[in-house]
Order: C-alpha cells, then sequence, then structure tokens
C-alpha cells in the first residue's frame, strides 16, 4: 500500500517534519490556492478579475492623470482594459532588475501602492491584482505607451513569453492596454482554474462599470461586447457623481424633494462623500464605499455616518426648528426611525485603507468613523437649518417610522414563538414534520387550499411541512411593517419560520433551513411567488443570503403516449420531447393551469420528492441590483415598469397572457 500510494517509511509511520512542508513560488501560490485572492473560481471571481484591471485605471484616474476606460468583452473570450493614464513604468527596476511593468505583473505585492508617492488613494486587491489576474489568466498582453513608444510584454500562466519590447511609435499618446484571456477549465484545459462553461456576463460588468463611474465623478467608463449576436456598446459619465449615483437608487420611487442632500469634506488625509434623499417607500438603502471597494458589512465609515445622521435630525428637531418639532416629552428618534425611506451613498477615499478579510466586505480605519461623523453632522445640521421646509418633511416621515416601529412591536409581539417546541402557538393551517432538527426540515408555501390539500396528502411528514397561503400576501414594498404584521398570511409565515423579522431576525431559531415557495405555473403564480420573495428580501434577507430560500419547479405539461408518461416544464423541452417519442399516433398532452389538478401522488412524484424534484436556489447576488428590480416591480412607478416590461418582453412571451 505504501508503494501504491508514493509514501515514505516514515509517512506511512505518520512522520512529519521540516521536508513535508511546501513552499510554493511566486504567482504559483495563486493557481493553486485562487479562493484566497479572488473569492472563488466561479463567475464571480471570473469578473472580479475584470474589475481588479479596471481598478488599477480608476487609481490612475483618482491620482489625476486618466479620464477614459473602455472595457471590451472580444469575441475569443477575452477581455481588453483600455486606459489614457501614464502607463505602467517600463523602466528597470533598481532591486529586481527588471522592468517595472514586468515587476508589477509577476510578483505578488509589487506595485505603487505601498507606500511612496505613486498614488494617494487606490482600491485593487491589496496591491496584488494584476499579479493575481496573470497568474490566472492562459495568457496575458501588456501593451504600454509612453514617453513616445509602444512596449509590449505577453505571459502565459504568469510565466513571461518574451522581454519587454518597443513595437512602435507612440506619438503622443499615454496609457495602458491590458488583454486576458482566463484559464477556464475543460476538457481540452484539465489544468484550467475557472469553472467550466463560465463566460463573461455584459450585465454584470455594466452594473459595476455604472458603479465606479458614479463613485468618481468626471471619469468616462465604456463598455463594449464585441462577441458575435450580443454586439452593444454603453458609455458611463457622471458629472454628478454619488448625486447621480442617489437619484438613480431612486428612479422607481417618489422622492420627498427634488436634489439629494451632498456633503463632502477632507480631513487628515481623508476624502469623505455623501449623499442622501429620502423616498415613499419603507425601506432602508444605504451603500458604503472605501477607496471605490463597496463594503456590504459597512464599518467605521457607515457607523459614522448612522450616528451622526440620528443625532443631526434629533438636534434638529428638538433645538434648531422653529417651533421645536421634537418636544421634552416625545421619546428620541432612533436610527431605525431616521433611516426608513432613505436611499444614501457613503463614499470615502484614503491611502491606506485597512479592510477585513480578504475580500474587504468591511472597512477597519478606527481614525475613520469621527472623520465621518464630524463632516456628517456639520453638513447636515447644516441643510437643515437653511432648508427647513425640506427638514420639516424629513421629519415628519422619521416621526411616522417612529409611530409605526411602536406598532409593529406590539403587534410582533402577538406573532411571536416563546421557544421552537410550543406547537401550540403554530398556524392551525400549518401541517407540521415530526423532525426537529432544522438542517433536516423544509416547509412548502402553497398556493391555495386545494394544493395544500395535494402537498399535505402526498408529503413525506417526518420533515416536510406544508402552510398554504390564502390569495397573494400584501405587497410589503408599498406598506408600513405594522401594517405587514396585521396581514394574516404573514403573520402565518412569521410564526411557522420562528425566527423573526427585522433587526429581531435570529437565524438560530429558524424551524426549517428550506424554505420552498411552490406556486402554480402562470401569471398569478408567479406573481404570489415575487411578493413572497418581496418580503423575504425586505424583512428576512437572512433567510435568502444563506441559502434557505427555494423556488420549486412544478412541471408545466403531462404527456401520455401509450403507456409512458413524461412530465416537463416549458414549451422547449415538450417541443423536444414530441420530436423523440413522435408525433403520430398524437400524444395525449395535459396542461397544468395550477397544482391543485395534480393528484398528490404526481406532486410528490414531480415537484417534492428530493429524488425527483427540480428547485431554485434564490440567492442575492447583488443586492443592489436586487432592491432596484424589487422596486420597480413592485412600488408604485408605473411608468418604469411598463419599459421594463416592453424591454425584457422575451423574457415572458412563454406565461398565460
Amino acid at each position: 500500500m505504501a508503494d501504491e500510494l508514493n509514501l515514505t517509511p516514515q509517512q506511512e509511520q505518520g512522520h512529519y517534519d521540516e521536508n513535508d512542508i511546501q513552499v510554493l513560488e511566486g504567482l504559483e501560490a495563486v493557481r493553486r490556492r485562487p479562493g484566497m485572492y479572488i473569492g472563488s473560481t466561479d463567475y464571480r471571481g471570473l469578473h472580479h478579475c475584470v474589475y481588479e484591471i479596471v481598478d488599477n485605471a480608476v487609481d490612475e484616474a483618482l491620482a489625476g492623470y486618466c479620464t477614459d476606460i473602455i472595457v471590451t468583452l472580444k469575441p475569443d473570450g477575452s477581455v481588453e482594459v483600455q486606459d489614457n493614464g501614464r502607463g505602467f513604468p517600463v523602466g528597470v527596476h533598481p532591486k529586481i532588475g527588471r522592468p517595472a511593468v514586468e515587476v508589477c505583473l509577476t510578483i505578488l505585492h509589487a506595485g505603487g501602492k505601498f507606500g511612496g508617492d505613486g498614488y494617494k488613494v487606490s482600491g485593487g486587491l491589496h496591491g496584488v491584482g494584476a499579479s493575481v489576474v496573470n497568474a490566472l489568466s492562459s495568457h496575458l498582453m501588456v501593451t504600454v505607451y509612453q514617453g513616445g513608444k509602444i512596449y509590449r510584454q505577453e505571459y502565459n500562466r504568469g510565466i513571461i513569453e518574451y522581454d519587454l519590447k518597443v513595437i512602435g511609435d507612440a506619438g503622443e499618446r499615454t496609457g495602458t492596454t491590458m488583454q486576458f484571456w482566463p484559464d477556464i477549465r475543460s476538457e481540452q484545459n484539465p489544468d484550467g482554474v475557472f469553472d467550466p462553461n463560465i463566460s463573461f456576463q455584459y450585465d454584470i460588468l455594466k452594473t459595476r462599470m455604472r458603479e465606479m463611474a458614479f463613485l468618481n465623478k468626471g471619469i468616462k467608463i465604456v463598455l463594449r461586447d464585441e462577441r458575435e449576436g450580443m454586439e452593444q456598446e454603453r458609455v458611463f459619465h457622471y458629472e454628478g457623481g454619488i448625486r447621480e449615483f442617489v437619484k438613480y437608487l431612486n428612479k422607481s420611487r417618489e422622492v420627498l424633494f427634488p436634489e439629494p442632500i451632498y456633503i463632502e469634506g477632507v480631513k487628515n488625509g481623508v476624502s469623505v462623500e455623501v449623499a442622501l434623499q429620502y423616498n415613499d417607500s419603507f425601506s432602508e438603502n444605504i451603500y458604503s464605499f472605501a477607496n471605490n471597494i463597496h463594503t456590504p458589512e459597512g464599518g467605521t465609515h457607515l457607523t459614522g455616518f448612522q450616528a451622526a445622521l440620528t443625532r443631526a435630525i434629533n438636534d434638529y428637531g428638538r433645538n434648531k426648528a422653529r417651533p421645536p418639532i421634537l418636544k421634552e416629552s416625545d421619546a428620541a428618534l432612533k436610527g431605525e426611525d431616521v433611516r426608513e425611506s432613505i436611499a444614501a451613498i457613503v463614499s470615502v477615499k484614503m491611502h491606506e485603507p485597512q479592510f477585513e478579510g480578504q475580500t474587504k466586505s468591511k472597512l477597519g480605519n478606527s481614525e475613520v468613523r469621527p472623520i465621518v461623523d464630524s463632516m456628517v453632522m456639520e453638513g447636515l445640521s447644516t441643510y437643515l437649518e437653511e432648508n427647513p421646509a425640506i427638514a420639516r418633511i424629513i421629519l415628519d416621515r422619521c416621526l411616522g417610522a417612529a409611530r409605526a416601529r411602536e406598532a409593529a412591536r406590539k403587534a410582533r409581539d402577538l406573532t411571536r414563538r416563546k421557544t421552537v417546541l410550543e406547537s401550540a402557538s403554530l398556524p392551525g393551517k400549518l401541517a407540521d414534520c415530526s423532525e426537529r432538527d432544522p438542517s433536516k426540515c423544509e416547509i412548502f408555501i402553497v398556493e391555495g387550499d386545494s394544493a395544500g390539500g395535494s402537498a399535505k396528502t402526498g408529503r413525506d411528514r417526518h420533515y416536510q411541512a406544508i402552510l398554504p397561503l390564502r390569495g397573494k400576501i400584501l405587497n410589503v414594498e408599498k406598506t408600513r411593517l405594522d401594517k405587514i404584521l396585521l396581514n394574516q398570511e404573514i403573520k402565518n409565515m412569521i410564526t411557522a419560520f420562528g425566527c423573526g423579522i427585522g433587526e429581531e431576525f435570529n437565524a438560530e431559531k429558524l424551524r426549517y433551513h428550506r424554505i420552498v415557495c411552490m406556486t402554480d405555473a402562470d401569471v398569478d403564480g408567479a406573481h404570489i411567488r415575487i411578493l413572497m420573495l418581496t418580503f423575504f428580501y425586505r424583512y428576512m434577507r437572512p433567510l435568502i443570503e444563506n441559502g434557505y430560500v427555494y423556488i420549486a419547479m412544478p412541471p408545466l405539461y403531462k404527456v401520455t403516449k401509450g403507456k409512458q408518461e413524461h412530465y416537463v416544464y416549458d414549451d422547449n423541452e415538450l417541443q423536444k420531447l414530441l420530436d423523440q417519442i413522435g408525433r403520430d399516433p398524437k400524444p395525449e398532452i395535459q396542461r397544468y393551469k395550477g397544482l391543485g389538478e395534480m393528484s398528490s401522488e404526481q406532486l410528490w412524484t414531480t415537484t417534492m420528492n428530493p429524488e425527483t424534484r427540480t428547485m431554485m436556489q434564490v440567492s442575492v447576488e447583488d443586492a443592489m441590483a436586487a432592491d432596484e428590480i424589487m422596486s420597480l416591480l413592485m412600488g408604485d412607478k408605473v411608468e418604469p415598469r411598463r419599459e421594463f416590461i416592453e424591454k425584457n418582453y422575451d423574457m415572458v412571451t412563454d406565461l398565460d397572457l
């Protein structure tokens, strides 16, 4: 056995010493452990490589040397990023003895972002972005326009093909063009890094390029797709910067005042920009960035903003407004009160940001909090005093949120289960399961009593629970929490899940780790599903973020020919099946209008049996995009929704319209 496994006698006996320690040289470490550098090897990591190269160009813009960036998806699967900055340095590095551009692309932690005066502000992946992308590319070509000459060098999986060489006359042009082919795994390329069968998605890149243009006012970013049949181009250029970003966030909502409040300043080397505007929704949408990097977990900059927002509004309402809006007897507004209905961007830029975690999800610089706090407190206080009419609108909105919060607390007390095991407090319509380990339990939220009856009969009672809903639940996009908690169907879901909602959400109390939306395969079913997902997204978002929410995929047709029965899930699949089994003699085709038309055995076989069913897991890849689509589809504004439907007509032509 030792010979088969190539073990030495010492290893076979469990021997472990210095000879067993591997040292990965250079970029080899990146290829062996790519997740440490780009997060994953799926499409997220793939697109992250583009962001890293674009970040380098944006850093040039922040330094004042670049105005235009062009990102092009090429027909051969590569991506090209051009900028008109200063160009990668091409001179020989004094310590390494190789051209600086080569050093930056082949040595980790080599670049102009580790001290010195090259960049005062930079994003990028801890200064390792370019070399990481090089290591994870089957081929990369860098072209530098500098000093009247055009320089070029190429690499294969991070290994130099040839020395940097001059290939032409650049004239007055300066800048860098970097083109790379990601190393995607396939039968022909078994040693590739990225997951097989993935490619660059224009819409994903579009979201990020738009975001970068918003965060860096004046920069022009062009995104082109030159792939066959997919040709398109978008130009992102916003002189208003994050003010236009906030307007974009509110485009599907009615705003309470026309122009966003804007605050900016620089202190101790930290640049702060904040824009905010209240709208008619009941949700909070605050996005924070540090050196152009989105920080979804917030950090010191977000904490400083939130504290100053609450303090400034309370101070104005109690001490500055004439007459005072908040009386001495009134309780102070809480943070959640002043953040309801707000859309805001908080962006800071500094020389050396300290991010917590490799993927930079949270800013940790302690000195940033008081800087943001003092700037926002001063700027917002001044704005409220100078704009008393708008200040009154904001205070009225916050007071309404405070009243709704108190009403919601009382309503929540009525729906809260004291313990997971108190089945007496469960909804009467719930057919619970006997299993008590949440990781083994699943609950089907079923449309209608008829389908609920079939599901209850056909389920596996050991681990599958059934909760029928009557009709369409409330559209939470248009309703405050206190009214939401009066809706019986929503109360039933909250009570059944057991984990609470909003700020009281506790995933440890969740009774089921698979929550399955099981609705009819028609327009009404799709609408009910969207209403449920909107509720989960707004008030139980961790359910989606942790992968607990699923969509059942019931069949659309049952096809019978002779003694054979087939279930198919869409029209394309139906045509393929008919071509396969033949159309003479004509098969019998049954179109399911609803789940209630299926017997309990059919529902189990097609939709509920883990061995035969198909389910879609709901995820929030981009919270900003998800918020945008939820607001667009479920909000009050009709025109944006009509435009979306007209633009995406092809997506819904197979529904019963």
